[in-house]
């Protein structure tokens, strides 16, 4: 045993080599970018990410049921080949309706994809008799997923300076896709969790048990404050992590640097650069998750106080998007990225606190699900606004807001779960 707590065993590895192939997807660092390049204006953006969030919300419990009922390891398989398919479609298309039907791949693999690989890591944890040590457990293989995402920036970024064409960005993004496939293929039956035979009536039993578990689970006031309080900023983050890019590509073109090259090239150096040091110090993050959570008496403080902190990033990088600062707008939107890696892991414990083991999976997707309702709603709302108004109007706009709701956003004293994992360590 380490000072850890827990072992580096070869699940832990295969479980960390995931996340890192998992995050090589070259395109997300400029995805907007290039959708602007093909004339897609912020309002059709809006309505692409709102539809695909929407379409992931329409999915994700009844993939939950799936994963939890019929297997994990074919849920995520499957998820897998979806996204195979959509990178596919994304690398071929140009038109508003391609990319439509390339978010609908998208959101159906994301429907899979999301709770199911999360309830095995924590199953796991469990029959090594680790439970207590999920918070530092997660954070590191999640830490994994961010260092995959700083490589995959740089990689982007000589993709676009060597190709000129953003499509290759998407071809090249399938070879981590074929190989977390394989990853996956090769994980212990043991991770599957309860499954059922292939026979109507068995299939049927199984998701009437695992629906009335379902309610039972979510009557506590315990979760549904849980679930709230991290769904929320989840959400506000994925809505707006992605216009980064605008933001970036501003800085890079009034940066006296590589002026002899074309502004997309440049562009594409600067953007996969920063998102390299972005994605470094969120791997940081992920892994200080409960370094940050031991500052406080409970991970309530921790969820309340970060929820506060990222927000209040976002009007700032707003308000100074606005004065044309974008240097200053870049630093205060790491900000937003660095919150939301400390949260997740405290977050995911917190939740899992409150939820039967034999249902992680499908209470874990029904977080996802509300969390889908608010990147569809503010992803939404920002494209409207940065239409009609400005990006450093949408932002500030939004940020506010949620500021505003915080009373009803917060977690209380009293929910908490009383208990920390950096009392075991």
């Amino acid at each position: 045993m380490t000072t850890t707590g827990y072992l580096k065993d070869t699940q832990f590895k295969k479980f960390c080599a995931y996340g890192f192939f998992k995050n090589q997807r070259f395109f997300e660092s400029f995805i907007i970018l290039y959708f602007l390049h093909h004339g897609i204006s912020y309002l059709q953006i809006g309505i692409l990410y709102s539809m695909r969030e929407v379409m992931l919300n329409l999915f994700e419990v009844p993939a939950g049921f799936l994963a939890d009922s019929l297997g994990r390891k074919k849920t995520m398989l499957t998820s897998l080949t979806l996204y195979i398919a959509c990178f596919i479609l994304f690398s071929l298309g140009s038109t508003f309706g391609i990319f439509i039907a390339a978010f609908l791949l998208y959101a159906l693999a994301d429907a899979f994809r999301t709770g199911t690989h999360k309830a095995m890591i924590y199953d796991y944890l469990k029959r090594k008799g680790w439970s207590q040590y999920k918070v530092s457990y997660y954070g590191h293989t999640r830490s994994w997923s961010q260092k995959g995402s700083a490589l995959s920036s740089l990689i982007a970024g000589a993709i676009i300076f060597i190709s000129g064409e953003y499509r290759w960005i998407f071809i090249v993004s399938l070879i981590p896709a074929i190989l977390n496939l394989l990853l996956i293929a090769s994980y212990p039956d043991t991770l599957n969790g309860k499954t059922s035979s292939l026979t109507k009536a068995a299939i049927r039993t199984s998701f009437q048990h695992s629906w009335e578990d379902f309610k039972t689970s979510f009557r506590k006031r315990e979760v549904r404050k849980a679930i709230v309080n991290t769904s929320v900023y989840s959400g506000y983050f994925k809505a707006l992590k992605d216009f980064l890019q605008p933001i970036m590509q501003a800085l890079a073109l009034s940066l006296p640097l590589m002026e002899s090259q074309t502004g997309e090239k440049r562009t594409a150096v600067i953007i996969g650069t920063l998102y390299f040091f972005i994605y470094m110090l969120t791997s940081r993050a992920s892994k200080r998750s409960a370094h940050f959570s031991k500052r406080f008496s409970s991970n309530t403080g921790a969820l309340n106080t970060s929820l506060v902190m990222g927000i209040a990033a976002g009007v700032a990088a707003g308000v100074l998007l606005y004065l044309q600062q974008p240097l200053w707008a870049v630093l205060f939107y790491i900000v937003i990225y660095l919150t939301e890696n400390i949260r997740k892991p405290i977050g995911m414990a917190y939740t899992t606190d409150y939820v039967k083991q034999e249902i992680l999976a499908t209470a874990l997707s029904a977080e996802s699900q509300m969390k889908t309702l608010w990147t569809a709603l503010i992803t939404f709302l920002m494209g409207v606004l940065a239409h009609h108004f400005s990006l450093s109007v949408a932002l500030v706009l939004l940020s506010g807001t949620l500021l505003l709701l915080f009373p009803l956003l917060r977690v209380n004293n009293a929910t908490s779960p009383g208990s920390q994992e950096g009392k075991h360590n």
